[in-house]
């Protein structure tokens, strides 16, 4: 189901509020609004985006047999990545980079907030499909600026059936093959990205893919492989990513 409003602080908010009062909300149930005034990206960044753009949100129920909560923004990820190709079948190079954003060449065409309320997860999603928010210090780009004409109703339907299929399969174990799907759409292995940790500052070296948990892997000018389980990984020389 698709629920569509004309104008909304933050899709995420309204679904977390829902949850906060107990009411029900089932899976594959869409929020998504017309113009969001408070739209907010990873890190607490702003990510207002503009009319015609997609931006809506959903729901996870996490199961005690579910796999590890953190790979949903991934799962998400392959999710969106289809819908984009199901929308615009000859659009090129556009690749996800870890944890939640899809990239077209180096410029952020969409980004993923996954928020989580006890045992449901919400997941929050923006494409820039008619236009791209201006974000300093960081590329960004729109499939109608890339010559694709999607609106937003019909990419609302692709991503509904995509999302559905990944989230029934990660629910049924199959978080393996949607690791693969994500591994093949993502950054080349080998890519020079940085990292900013916590503990150890700005780490530079070659993306290493992922593990088993969706944990990045960053390889080492020594040989070492680092693991990032927190943080934004962008690629060395480029003001790409948003977050």
């Amino acid at each position: 189901m698709i629920e569509t409003v004309a104008e909304i602080p933050s899709t995420n908010g309204a679904l977390l509020a829902r949850v906060g009062a107990g009411e029900g909300v089932f899976e594959n149930h869409w929020l998504i609004t017309d113009r969001q005034s408070a739209g907010r990206g990873r890190a607490g960044r702003v990510w207002t985006d503009g009319f015609g753009n997609f931006m809506g949100s959903t729901v996870v129920h996490l199961r005690t047999s579910d796999p590890m909560p953190q790979t949903l923004a991934l799962v998400a990820g392959v999710a969106v990545h289809q819908a984009l190709m199901d929308s615009a079948p000859e659009l090129t190079r556009l690749v996800l980079k870890w944890p939640n954003d899809l990239l077209v060449v180096d410029a952020k065409l969409a980004g993923i907030l996954l928020e989580r309320q006890r045992d449901t997860v919400v997941v929050g999603i923006g494409v820039n499909l008619a236009q791209a928010p201006s974000v300093p210090g960081r590329a960004t780009a729109s499939l109608s600026a890339l010559g694709f004409d999607v609106q937003r109703d019909t990419f609302a339907e692709h991503l509904a059936a995509r999302f559905a299929d990944a989230l029934t399969r990660w629910h049924l174990g199959e978080w393996p093959v949607l690791r693969a799907q994500w591994l093949s759409r993502a950054l080349p292995l080998g890519t020079l990205v940085s990292v900013k940790d916590r503990d150890h500052g700005e780490i530079i070296g070659a993306f290493g893919g992922i593990d088993n948990d969706g944990v990045a892997l960053l390889r080492l000018a020594d040989g070492a492989v680092h693991a990032i389980h927190a943080g934004d990984i962008e690629m060395v020389g480029s003001h790409a990513s948003g977050g």
